[in-house]
């Protein structure tokens, strides 16, 4: 394993993918008290300023962040006005929708970037748009034929991943160049100049997914 600009062994990954949530977030309040702990945290403030700014009981504030009492529509109203957000905020994790998109083999969506222009095909794999992350992933799959021109030169904002299915390339980012064949991949910040630099061994399919901030444009 090659890893360039960092130690892949000694990375400290801190999301746990077999992680499981506590059944009881389902219970209203259960996902009020935890909205209510976390944006108090995010102001900085104790739960005893919170008790002053909102004229509610120590006792009282400690049962509704540990989802242990049913906070009345006044006492969400003192809370959203002390702590900045409105009411509707505090629900936003009870029973809220997760999106998941599936697509059939041959069934995704062939779109135009700007890569399409040098004879890249580009089919997107799947989309979900505003979701509770804050980011925005693009699954691609992308083919390059025998008529495609090398563009070295794609930036954009976030981080991109590529795995070689088929074929071989030699690929850019910024100064640096990496020889690709299948079962090879490729993880980096999108911002530095990228792309197919030689097309080694044709057609060439591989997986691009890009991941960007909510808000700010992938392409």
């Amino acid at each position: 394993m090659k890893v360039v600009d960092g130690d892949l062994h000694n990375t400290a990954l801190k999301q746990n993918p077999h992680a499981v949530r506590d059944t009881r977030e389902n219970v209203l309040e259960v996902a009020i008290g935890r909205e209510v702990r976390a944006f108090r945290k995010k102001l900085g403030i104790t739960v005893a300023d919170l008790a002053t700014a909102t004229n509610i009981s120590l006792g009282m504030l400690s049962k509704i962040e540990n989802g242990n009492t049913s906070p009345s529509l006044t006492t969400l109203q003192s809370l959203s006005r002390a702590l900045g957000v409105p009411v509707t905020a505090f629900l936003r994790r009870f029973e809220q929708e997760r999106n998941a998109v599936f697509v059939k083999a041959g069934e995704g969506v062939d779109v135009e970037r700007r890569g399409t222009r040098a004879g890249h095909q580009y089919t997107l794999l799947g989309h979900v748009g505003s979701n509770t992350s804050g980011v925005v992933v693009e699954p691609y799959l992308i083919t390059l034929s025998e008529d495609s021109d090398v563009f070295p030169t794609f930036q954009h904002d976030g981080m991109e991943f590529l795995y070689m299915l088929e074929g071989e390339v030699v690929y850019r980012h910024g100064d640096n160049l990496y020889r690709m064949s299948p079962g090879d991949s490729l993880f980096f910040d999108a911002d530095a100049p990228h792309g197919p630099e030689e097309l080694t061994k044709l057609p060439m399919r591989y997986l691009s997914i890009i991941s960007y901030p909510q808000g700010s444009g992938g392409d």
